[in-house]
């Protein structure tokens, strides 16, 4: 059987960077070489030769995370190229990674979503209007941002601005939500025009962090992740469910996790990762290993749907 030849794509320019490098290098040790010629891009600095290679090139596997990587930039290149890539096209891709378009079509669909106001970087904001809506604690973030980068949670009015500051400086829109506690969930599909739904995912931050941020994400041992997650059966299939909606309602394609938060029975959808973390230890391989499926099948399975679709579009 012949070699694919796949395109690598770790890196890039946003504020995950370190985690995209990261990522990458465990996706490359987990591709089997014995199916699979890797050619590595980091496109801060390859994308000429990205380019150059492009011919010989079956698939790209895009490793890559937040602006300029999971938004569509790289898709709408590889498309240009030719390149098939694994998960969400240009389309699913922008969509899931602003917040605000993301909870309107949540909203379209039938997705319960917490309550939100939007603001922009360098609007004066009434803090007694939006406290008074919203109530308090709020949750302030950019809306194009990901892995929890500038968020913060406000448990007083006049903490409101500095938030409201640190998250301008991700973007020039920014979110503001009503601060629910609950059980954090993550539910992972995987499929184009079938979806499948993996196992649910707790997740429990130490209680030195506030939140599932960006430390609680990638600190080892900060964050206790429960798979399968400690409720019940139709809670379970009512997060699949969501998940599943949820990726339709972005027109993702391949493959998703969205975050979920669980209050009195009630299942609020948080944001959808089109190309979700993916360590041997990320949240999605763990849903996936459960489900019975390895690392290394996880993106044999991803490189045959991106092909997939590639053709269908074709």
């Amino acid at each position: 059987m012949e070699k694919l030849t796949v395109a690598l794509l770790a890196g890039g320019i946003s504020s995950e960077r370190e985690v995209s490098l990261h990522s990458g290098q465990q996706v490359y040790n987990a591709l089997d070489k014995d199916k699979y010629h890797i050619l590595q891009y980091d496109p801060q600095s390859d994308l000429a030769r990205l380019v150059q290679d492009a011919p010989n090139i079956d698939i790209a596997m895009i490793i890559l995370h937040g602006p300029f990587g999971e938004d569509g930039t790289v898709q709408g290149l590889l498309d240009l190229l030719d390149i098939p890539y694994q998960g969400s096209g240009v389309l699913g891709s922008a969509l899931a990674m602003n917040k605000v378009v993301t909870k309107q079509l949540y909203e379209k669909a039938g997705l319960p979503v917490i309550p939100y106001s939007v603001y922009a970087r360098d609007e004066s904001v009434d803090v007694k209007k939006c406290v008074s809506e919203l109530g308090l604690p709020l949750v302030v973030k950019p809306v194009s941002a990901g892995s929890s980068v500038g968020m913060s949670i406000v448990k007083s009015a006049g903490d409101l601005q500095v938030a409201l500051d640190k998250a301008g400086e991700f973007d020039q829109a920014i979110i503001v939500e009503s601060y629910i506690e609950g059980t954090e969930l993550t539910a992972g599909v995987i499929g184009n025009k079938e979806l499948s739904a993996l196992p649910i995912i707790e997740i429990i931050p130490d209680e030195a962090y506030e939140f599932f941020d960006y430390e609680a994400k990638y600190t080892a041992g900060a964050t206790r992740e429960i798979c399968p997650a400690r409720i019940n059966e139709e809670l379970t299939q009512r997060a699949q469910n969501c998940a599943k909606v949820a990726h339709r309602a972005l027109f993702c394609t391949g493959y998703s996790r969205s975050d979920m938060i669980l209050k009195d029975n009630e299942m609020y959808v948080l944001e959808t990762n089109t190309i979700p973390g993916m360590t041997a230890t990320s949240l999605f391989p763990q849903a996936a290993q459960e489900a019975g499926m390895s690392f290394s099948q996880v993106l044999d399975k991803l490189i045959e749907l991106g092909l997939e679709e590639h053709r269908a579009r074709d």
